[in-house]
């Protein structure tokens, strides 16, 4: 296991051309769950490949601990892989294949053995360890490639590279708790590459997220949920995304189209010195219904989507779209919504970046 350590680290495909992943200086900590997240094109499998030794960078270092692995190739860095569709021997039986990775290193037939039903206990895979593999299920097959990459004990860290993608959606969560549960038990640093926010968030501890070769924000699930530190996370994070509306300040409040919010005053100070395009972000849950005689934000009601236990609400605040989540008690007056935006809960963003200290 290591700590891993992106050391101004950048990469250009061709000299001279556009940064396919832009500086960057982060530290990943020795048995941490980790997720790369953001939409195609980001630069996350640019930035696993570059970990993994499949690619070397045009700028900076990588370091697994105290040793510099910039320029050594995959099999040097002692790492496990599990790629995207699904790397087996169709004609090993189950065993043989996730004994193949100690075999390889001449370990011993009773630590094998011992590993292997470890592993496969692990993986749900006790009952099919003697079939070949080739007649197996996609997801079964699936787990015998997990199972290779964290059958080995001395690995420095174990990368997922969108493992899932081929598993049908019902089998999703069990193997994402699988893979929960083998990380608590072994302790390994896991990087896991994925689009979908909901196996990020559920799996790592941290999630990197990524746009344009960037990476926007180092976070746990909740601190991406609470404070997004930039529009994009709070729009990329969560289902429906965080409501954002230009605005301005002015004595300590945010105006939005002439509706006066109270925000946290270190933001509002701090929005008003970093000056360029300001925007109010707040998320749809958090957002509440004005309480009897309490003044409230006049919310324009356009749609209404029952989704069960609660009711999302879209309207209009001004000119300005926006989505609420209502409980199925709360109720839309004839005259529209009457809602008010929790100054806890009211985030500031000047060119895209949370400003200020708010609480």
């Amino acid at each position: 296991m290591a700590r891993i350590e992106l050391n101004n680290l950048a990469h250009q495909y061709a000299p001279g051309g556009d940064y396919a992943l832009q500086p960057m200086q982060h530290v990943w900590e020795d048995g941490g769950a980790y997720a790369l997240l953001g939409p195609s094109g980001c630069g996350k499998t640019t930035l696993l490949n570059i970990i993994s030794g499949l690619l070397q960078p045009s700028q900076g270092r990588v370091m697994f601990g105290e040793r510099d692995v910039t320029t050594l190739p995959p099999e040097q860095r002692n790492i496990g892989q599990v790629f995207q569709f699904p790397v087996i021997y169709d004609t090993m039986s189950v065993f043989d294949n996730l004994a193949f990775p100690l075999r390889n290193r001449k370990l011993g037939e009773d630590y094998v053995e011992r590993r292997v039903t470890q592993i496969a206990g692990m993986l749900g895979l006790e009952d099919v360890l003697k079939r070949r593999a080739k007649n197996l299920t996609a997801d079964a097959k699936q787990k015998i490639s997990l199972g290779r990459g964290l059958v080995r004990e001395d690995v420095a860290a174990v990368l997922f590279d969108e493992p899932l993608t081929v598993i049908d959606p019902h089998l999703k969560w069990q193997l994402r708790r699988k893979l929960r549960e083998v990380h608590e038990q072994l302790n390994l640093t896991l990087v896991y590459v994925t689009h979908d926010q909901t196996e990020a968030l559920t799996f790592a501890d941290k999630v990197v997220v990524m746009l344009a070769g960037q990476v926007l924000q180092v976070g746990t699930p909740q601190a991406l949920f609470e404070r997004p530190e930039h529009t994009f996370v709070g729009y990329f994070i969560g289902s429906p995304g965080m409501n954002f509306f230009d605005c301005q300040v002015e004595g300590g409040e945010a105006l939005i189209e002439g509706h006066r919010v109270a925000v946290d005053p270190a933001m509002a100070q701090a929005a008003g010195e970093a000056g360029g395009l300001l925007q109010l972000g707040i998320r749809p849950g958090l957002i509440r219904t004005a309480a009897a005689g309490e003044k409230g934000l006049t919310l324009q009601v356009e749609n209404v989507e029952d989704l069960g236990d609660y009711e999302l609400v879209t309207g209009y605040l001004g000119s300005q779209k926006l989505h609420v989540r209502l409980e199925e008690s709360e109720k839309i007056g004839s005259d529209g919504l009457e809602v008010v935006f929790p100054r806890e809960h009211a985030l500031l963003y000047a060119d895209d970046r949370l400003v200020g200290g708010g609480k």
